[in-house]
């Protein structure tokens, strides 16, 4: 496992959702062209696994596990439709994970590789650095283990997802390193960017058009019985239950833990408390000179850090204190705090020869210097514990609450069978009476609906709506805990009469009529401005508002236009007292005449010219890496080596529907 020799700092700055979304949101998924099913076919693979590629699969698991963390990074508060969005989040996931494998096997074909080094320095300088190394401060293997355990991801899991992570970049870099901008483009960009336009606008609104409108009776059936099949059924099917809930939070806080209890789970869990062999350290780190772009160490760079090295050795063994000296040569951030890097576990340390030095030295002890590959390092022990497992009271506040968790979900359980069985022999009514609890009846209510203690859970619904009318009461799981409920009638789905949803029949006729009457209105006014060469008076003749803006960036606002990058972006390519076409921009229809074109100040250019030369040759290394994987994609598929299970696909889509 790949460690540091780093001091332990202040909590996190960064959540632990960053890091779940760093891992899952790769640059593949951003640059995939076309969809899952334009993937390679070929006999399917096993059962179990979507797809293969160049025969490592793609597993039904992974898939699932991808399209919730996409899902949860596109809606992190959570989304009452995620059941019926995760057929796409699938398809998505899917895909980016087969063109992910694709990138990856041929990143290794072109023999690139992510190193152990490699890993270490993007965790402690890269997008981690200030989860793990806040300040330049590590917080400290305990810390590190508990902060990738809260994330369901182990130290191995993490490291190799990161060293995927770098490959990708590795890659990437190599595809599009020849990228270049000229400086006349980037200028063109700048003035692109910069541009400010300054015009007049006529305001033509939907919510006007609508007050303009007044259907007959006649128009309104004529409208109904042509989209009469539109309406078959659309009053949803409705159910009217009777339920009792079985509340998990109530049953886990009554739920005792005894000292029995935990001298158990402690006794069965044991080695989950023990605690490796470590060594409470301090160290003086001179950097040896990295690698040239030929592969080999300047010979003299390395000479001095050696000679640099012996040097605070001599001193350290004249009597200089240990803490001074690092401090005072240590090119580490651990210098800070007079070379600590506090308690190190056997296993966690980078380098084989300082481990070893570490764990043979006595405690108050010093090494010679060390020569540990990446640096010359010495060492001084502070302390040393022997292995050990966790007392069971330096463990107790650990394990309490998850004891208490599985006895609360077994208490709730056999509650909700025993009230089930009470309930198909008694009575649901009885039944709750009997144990206290409130037996709820609802009106008839449909899928949607929230319901009393429950809220909206369409997993309760499905079970309900799955159920017989009248059936013997049924059990049902909760987010919150149980239901026992039954069916005491049901209204099969309906198609309304005219009179039914004669409101709805007029609001869609009027919606359908005033985009129409919009667009019509919007096209007139500019015609008219056109042939008039004047658009306040055309405005004027049509019952339109007439503004002026200010002088407004290529990302600006304006109001009743909203952003400039829309519709009225044709402004920017206009001349002065020109009249624009119709712009639909959503509720108002709007028509311009530029009234002024202003250019950029040239002085401006240089201070944003690096920015802007950044921004296009990243687009461009975009534009060429989707090139790549979209030709790497289709030599794939021709040679045979995407296989897609369309068959796991299918029953993956619909299991999610289900849900």
């Amino acid at each position: 496992m790949i460690r540091f020799l780093q001091t332990p700092g202040p909590a996190l700055k960064i959540t632990l959702y960053t890091i779940l979304l760093i891992i899952c949101g790769s640059m593949v998924i951003t640059l995939i062209p076309g969809g899952i099913g334009q993937l390679g076919l070929g006999s399917n693979p096993g059962q179990g696994v979507v797809a293969t590629v160049s025969g490592e699969p793609i597993t039904t698991i992974g898939v699932r596990q991808e399209a919730e963390q996409l899902l949860r990074r596109q809606f992190p508060r959570g989304n009452p439709q995620e059941a019926a969005l995760l057929p796409y989040f699938s398809s998505q996931a899917a895909n980016m994970l087969i063109m992910r494998q694709a990138v990856l096997n041929e990143a290794r074909r072109m023999g690139l590789r992510a190193t152990d080094q490699d890993v270490r320095d993007e965790i402690e300088h890269g997008i981690y650095s200030q989860t793990f190394f806040p300040n330049g401060k590590f917080v400290g293997e305990e810390q590190y283990q508990n902060i990738l355990q809260s994330a369901n991801l182990s130290a191995p899991q993490f490291e190799q997802n990161v060293k995927t992570d770098i490959l990708l970049n590795k890659i990437r870099t190599l595809i599009t390193g020849s990228v270049l901008v000229s400086d006349a483009e980037v200028h063109q960009e700048f003035e692109k960017q910069n541009t400010k336009v300054k015009f007049d606008y006529a305001v033509l609104r939907r919510d006007d058009l609508l007050k303009q409108i007044h259907p007959s009776e006649s128009e309104l059936k004529a409208f109904f019985e042509s989209k009469k099949a539109s309406y078959a059924n659309s009053i949803p099917e409705k159910r009217k239950l009777r339920y009792a809930l079985i509340d998990f939070a109530k049953i886990q806080s009554q739920v005792p833990v005894t000292q029995e209890d935990l001298q158990s789970y402690f006794n069965q869990h044991r080695d989950e408390f023990r605690v490796s062999e470590q060594v409470n350290a301090r160290q003086i780190l001179i950097k040896v000179p990295l690698p040239g772009p030929d592969g080999k160490v300047d010979a003299n760079g390395l000479d001095a850090a050696r000679k640099k090295a012996d040097d605070v050795l001599k001193q350290l063994k004249s009597g200089a204190k240990f803490e001074d000296l690092a401090k005072k040569y240590s090119e580490d951030p651990s210098k800070e705090n007079g070379g600590s890097v506090g308690w190190i576990q056997r296993g966690r340390f980078p380098s084989a020869d300082v481990e070893k030095a570490a764990f043979s030295l006595p405690k108050g002890g010093n090494s010679d210097v060390i020569n540990a590959g990446y640096a010359f390092v010495i060492l001084h022990i502070e302390d040393k514990q022997e292995a050990h497992i966790k007392t069971l009271d330096e463990v107790k506040a650990q394990i309490e609450p998850i004891i208490r968790q599985q006895k609360a979900s077994r208490a709730a359980e056999n509650e909700a069978t025993t009230l089930l069985t009470q309930a198909r022999a008694n009575g649901l009514e009885k039944a709750a009476a009997s144990k206290g609890m409130q037996a709820i009846t609802t009106d008839f209510v449909s899928r949607t609906d929230a319901l009393l203690g429950i809220g909206n859970s369409p997993q309760f619904m499905d079970a309900v709506f799955r159920a017989s009318e009248k059936a013997p009461p049924e059990q049902a799981q909760l987010t919150q805990g149980y239901a026992v409920f039954e069916v005491l009638g049901s209204k099969p789905p309906a198609t309304p009469t005219f009179e039914e949803i004669h409101d709805r029949v007029e609001s869609e006729f009027k919606n359908g009529r005033v985009n129409t009457l919009l667009a019509q209105k919007t096209q007139e006014l500019s015609d008219r401005a056109k042939a008039e060469h004047d658009l306040k008076k055309a405005a004027k003749e049509l019952g339109a508002t007439v503004k002026t803006s200010d002088l407004v960036l290529p990302d600006g606002q304006v109001p009743d236009i909203g952003s400039m990058s829309g519709g009225a972006s044709v402004a920017f390519t206009m001349k002065p007292a020109e009249i624009s076409g119709p712009i639909e921009n959503g509720n108002t229809g709007i028509v311009l005449a530029l009234l002024e074109k202003q250019a950029p100040p040239e002085q401006e250019f240089e201070p944003k010219k690096d920015q802007i030369r950044d921004g296009l040759l990243q687009n461009r290394r975009q534009e060429m890496f989707g090139l790549f994987m979209s030709n790497l994609r289709a030599s794939l598929e021709k040679s045979g080596k995407i296989k897609i299970n369309q068959e796991e696909m299918k029953n993956l889509t619909q299991a999610q529907q289900g849900e």
